[in-house]
């Protein structure tokens, strides 16, 4: 696995913000919905309720709502964005891009507009590309989403998946860091190997498109995927930390994907980081993909979690099957 340090100018997380549908679906409701229980959900996911999106909600409508609140955190003007990037493994169609929508609704008049597929993993690759274009100087500020409406691609008699997903949005405002903090480390990586984990549809080899699947929805294979997981994110701590001459001991806080608490607790003690410098919200959440990693960081600033100077860790991995994490001092 490799990392690799920041170079060039600096860049930071300047405004953040969220969107979440309003309905919760808690694991009661899931109850009298397929043969489940509130114990087994909690007991092997962690989630005790998730958001789930009004039928017809486009996931470019929850990516503009979460892009807004960003841009007024960070006291940013839409013509000052150069780049807008949606990630998403719920898109509303393979075209157009819906960052090309969002750059429509907010007045974003300045960017380049593109989407990004790398399943959970697509925010931390925006934030990777943002990242490094400010830091060459062909932009000066991006605005990176991840928004899903998950809820339309779930076969809701599957037990083994309905009760993992959720609906969401989270936006970044990424420019040169003000204060001297910033990104200070990156791991990317992909193993196209392990493409077959997680997938959308019956026929994975040829894809649900290609096959004109008319119900294809998310299947996962539990077991490998969690192994895969667990090494994963303990190898990219240790990667990461390396990279910027830091050891995982420097880490202030874990912000990790939000995909099931015992991956995140195993991984963490692999990696040797205290539970107490780990963020979780899957509880309250579910996975909502690309949208994961923002929500921590909210619900942790509003829990008084992140103060100016910490030494933040945010990692990821997805289908395909894909991984990133970056070390960064908070703004």
């Amino acid at each position: 696995m490799r990392a690799f340090p920041t170079l060039g100018r600096q860049t930071a997380i300047l405004g953040l913000g969220v969107h979440v549908p309003e309905r919760v679906l808690g694991n009661a409701e899931l109850e009298r919905m397929v043969d489940t229980s509130d114990e087994w959900i909690v007991e092997r996911t962690g989630i005790r309720e998730r958001h789930v999106a009004e039928p017809g909600t486009a996931s470019f409508e929850l990516a503009v709502k979460a892009g807004r609140e960003a841009l007024d955190a960070a006291g940013v003007e839409p013509e000052a964005i150069d780049l807008v990037m949606v990630a998403s493994s719920s898109p509303d169609a393979p075209f157009p891009a819906m960052a090309c929508r969002v750059q429509e609704c907010l007045g974003l008049v300045n960017a380049w507009a593109f989407d990004l597929l790398a399943a959970c993993t697509g925010l931390l690759y925006e934030l990777a590309i943002a990242d490094a274009m400010i830091a060459s100087g062909r932009a000066r500020t991006a605005l990176v989403i991840g928004a899903e409406v998950l809820s339309r691609i779930l076969d809701w008699g599957d037990r083994s998946t309905c009760v993992l997903l959720g609906d969401a949005a989270g936006a970044l405002v990424v420019g040169p860091a003000r204060h001297g903090a910033g990104i200070r480390s990156w791991c990317l990586g992909a193993d196209g190997r392990q493409w077959d984990l997680l997938v959308y549809g019956d026929h994975a080899h040829k894809g649900a498109y290609a096959v004109r699947d008319p119900d294809p929805h998310f299947k996962m294979n539990g077991r490998e995927t969690y192994m895969f997981a667990v090494d994963n994110f303990a190898r990219q701590a240790l990667a990461v930390t390396e990279a910027a001459g830091l050891t995982v001991g420097d880490v202030d806080l874990f912000v990790p994907h939000q995909a099931n608490r015992r991956i995140i607790e195993s991984a963490a003690r692999r990696a040797g980081i205290a539970m107490d410098r780990v963020v979780i919200n899957i509880d309250r959440y579910g996975n909502t993909s690309t949208a994961t990693i923002p929500l921590a960081l909210r619900d942790a600033a509003a829990e008084g979690r992140l103060h100016p100077g910490d030494r933040i860790l945010l990692a990821s991995f997805g289908a395909g099957l894909t991984w990133a994490a970056c070390l960064l001092d908070w703004e």
